[in-house]
């Protein structure tokens, strides 16, 4: 069962800006819940990105602050990640997932999106 669709990815010079998305299952979707963007490069660990509370305090990695964004539409059960003046280092796949104690709630992931910084 599919439960976190990414899409938004793509290929991009640096300094350019993307917009990622994840629609969330409905089934596991709370407005209360904490969401979070997660990526991870090839032989890199998967990383904390941002998150977001249910109130819309959002919290970020020092390494992606003040040039990223999450944002959420619980209408639409769907997180958002815009991201601005990429850099190569921010090329990896992207998730989300509920964030709980810390880390991702659920070990099941989805897809993810690619995000290629490269001139």
């Amino acid at each position: 069962q599919v439960q976190f669709v990414e899409s938004g990815g793509g290929l991009v010079q640096p300094g350019g800006a993307l917009r990622l998305s994840c629609r969330v299952s409905r089934t596991i979707f709370a407005p209360v819940s904490t969401m979070a963007w997660y990526r991870q490069a090839p032989g890199n660990q998967r990383q904390l990105v941002a998150s977001i509370t249910g109130g819309g305090n959002s919290n970020y990695a020092d390494s992606v602050k003040g040039r990223f964004t999450i944002s959420r539409d619980n209408a639409k059960n769907t997180v958002y990640l815009q991201m601005n003046s990429l850099i190569p280092e921010d090329t990896a796949a992207y998730y989300c997932n509920i964030l709980f104690n810390g880390g991702p709630f659920f070990n099941s992931w989805g897809q993810g999106t690619q995000v290629t910084v490269s001139s």
